[in-house]
């Protein structure tokens, strides 16, 4: 269902890497207009131009670069906020937002493994925003506010690797080795001297996330309760010097008996709701298949499909589970802003935004 109207958005945490990234995803949206761009104190009450070291490799545009930066309290005529907190601040000020009537859509992590807060993939499992009604319940939301996350950057492509094998054949075993891109701690981010000709093997956090979200990501939801996979996954975190796409390792052991053609035609094939209903931001292929024995590599194809799609190549058996492949994708734009902008997409066409706009507290 397509809005009647663009609808008013704020992005909160506007000026830090990922909020530029909303920015630059939501200035041409068909369905958003940028309304509202919010920071912390010491941006706040400052143009955007003023407070904004701009990131990304084309001009920001004109008409964000001049709005003032406004706190990051709720205010009103927003439709939906999109969030680009860091987590040190991200968990009470979503849930203000949310609380007044604002549906939030997040990048943070703080919420993601609550129970009632849908962690969304929408090829993978759109259904989880039916925990919003549990949600809106739990916490004594009112009717049009709600907080749904997007998946950590990483699992995102673990996840959409997994999804379709683990429906066809279920997945009973994931080991996931990672080599993450710099873009993916953040601006200033790494020193140079740390990464450069260099391997960091320790991201704090991340092999946990990789382990417990994507159990929820697979997860069925049955009369409001989620029940995580029973898939055990283990992973190893690698950071890499490579600015933008991060490359997994995976290997993984089946519940059923299939083939290697089986397991390239079912990724091949997969698709899921946002590409049905014509999402905006939705890839033609959310899986993309590369025979190239030396394929994906960020540097080649991390771009393709406009950074919304997950590239798999390197199937072959594996001596120790069943198979193993290399899966990439873009941690900036699927694995980031552009995963919550297709979660909004979403939850539009699906009648849970757009009826109202959030009050002014």
């Amino acid at each position: 269902m397509k809005p009647e109207r663009r609808l008013q958005v704020a992005i909160l945490g506007a000026t830090g890497a990922v909020g530029q990234r909303f920015v630059a995803l939501l200035e041409n949206h068909p369905w958003f207009e940028i309304a509202s761009v919010a920071a912390s104190e010491r941006s706040a009450g400052r143009t955007y131009r003023e407070a904004c070291r701009w990131l990304l490799p084309y001009e920001a545009p004109d008409r964000v670069t001049s709005m003032v930066i406004a706190d990051m309290s709720p205010h009103s005529g927003i439709d939906l906020a999109f969030s680009a907190l860091s987590a040190s601040v991200a968990g009470d000020v979503e849930l203000d937002w949310a609380r007044a009537g604002v549906p939030v859509f997040s990048n943070a992590r703080n919420h993601r493994m609550d129970s009632d807060v849908p962690l969304v993939i929408p090829e993978i499992n759109p259904d989880h925003l039916s925990l919003i009604a549990c949600q809106r319940e739990s916490r004594q939301l009112p009717p049009s506010g709600f907080l749904v996350t997007n998946a950590n950057c990483s699992v995102t492509f673990l996840a959409m690797a997994l999804a379709p094998l683990h429906r066809a054949f279920g997945v009973k075993l994931a080991s996931v080795v990672t080599m993450q891109a710099v873009s993916g701690a953040g601006y200033p981010g790494l020193s140079a001297l740390d990464i450069s000709g260099n391997v960091i093997p320790f991201i704090a956090g991340e092999e946990e996330k990789l382990e417990a979200e994507t159990q929820k990501i697979l997860g069925t939801l049955e009369n409001g309760t989620l029940e995580h996979a029973d898939i055990t996954v283990s992973a190893q975190v690698n950071r890499v010097p490579v600015t933008d796409g991060h490359t997994e390792s995976v290997a993984v052991k089946l519940g059923a008996p299939a083939t290697l053609g089986d397991v390239r035609d079912v990724l091949q094939a997969f698709s899921g709701e946002p590409q049905a209903a014509g999402l905006p931001s939705a890839p033609p292929h959310p899986i993309v298949v590369m025979d190239e024995p030396d394929r994906p590599q960020p540097k080649l194809d991390v771009e393709r499909e406009n950074g919304m799609a997950t590239f798999v190549g390197g199937l072959r058996p594996c001596s120790v589970l069943d198979f193993k492949m290399t899966v990439l994708g873009h941690n900036t734009l699927r694995g980031a802003a552009g995963g919550s902008v297709l979660n909004a997409e979403l939850a539009v066409a699906r009648g849970l935004v757009g009826g109202g706009r959030g009050d002014n507290r």
